[in-house]
């Protein structure tokens, strides 16, 4: 039911054909399988000591806030694939869309916040929308911030990693989109013509 409700925002708000947009929310709800997973082969090592009567272990930590700042083209997908791992890990989410897609953000941050209620979690996910550059430079700035996910253009995501990587945080960046394609003299012409329209087109609402 949320599954059909999410994907028709998704299609309303950002021009995807309506079969692409419940294919988004199933990347979400996939991907959440996957990190429930994961989540239970998290673990650390006990390594033996030169040293008599030592030994040392390898434990891992939360690194604190991840910073999630997603694209219009996929404004659902991509939060799942940040925020399902950055939980299981013991991170706390700040989530900052893309300005045209503050529906589907919405929607989907209120069925998030009521599982994690149900569960005894509050205030581990935070979303922030707001017009204009403002949100995106204060998280990318902000040194409470040690991971900062960006997906955009190539041009902005320079600016992301170099501003990030100066306050010695680290980024995670998918920039761009627009590849070009190689078609060979023995492809199936009709298949790389209907790929390249897809993939031309398909996600750009």
């Amino acid at each position: 039911m949320k599954k059909e409700s999410i994907g028709a925002i998704i299609s309303l708000e950002m021009g995807k054909i309506k079969s692409e947009g419940l294919g988004e929310v199933q990347e979400f709800i996939d991907i959440c399988d996957m990190a429930t997973g994961m989540s239970r082969t998290i673990d650390g090592k006990v390594l033996p000591s030169e040293r008599p009567d030592h030994w040392m272990m390898e434990v891992w930590n939360p690194i604190g806030t991840v910073g999630v700042i997603t694209a219009f083209n996929f404004p659902v997908a991509v939060f799942g694939w940040n925020a399902a791992l950055a939980l299981i890990c013991g991170d706390t989410v700040l989530w900052k869309p893309a300005l045209t897609a503050n529906l589907s953000t919405i929607a989907v941050g209120k069925i998030i916040a009521e599982v994690l209620e149900k569960n005894g979690f509050k205030s581990v996910m935070t979303i922030c929308c707001g017009d204009g550059p403002d949100l995106g430079n204060a998280i990318v700035m902000d040194n409470r911030i040690p991971l900062v996910s960006f997906t955009g253009s190539t041009f902005i995501g320079r600016i992301v990693s170099a501003e990030v990587h100066r306050r010695f945080g680290k980024s995670i960046l998918e920039l761009g989109g627009n590849n070009a394609t190689i078609v060979m003299p023995d492809s199936d012409l009709e298949m790389a013509l209907k790929g390249s329209v897809f993939g031309a087109v398909g996600t750009c609402g």
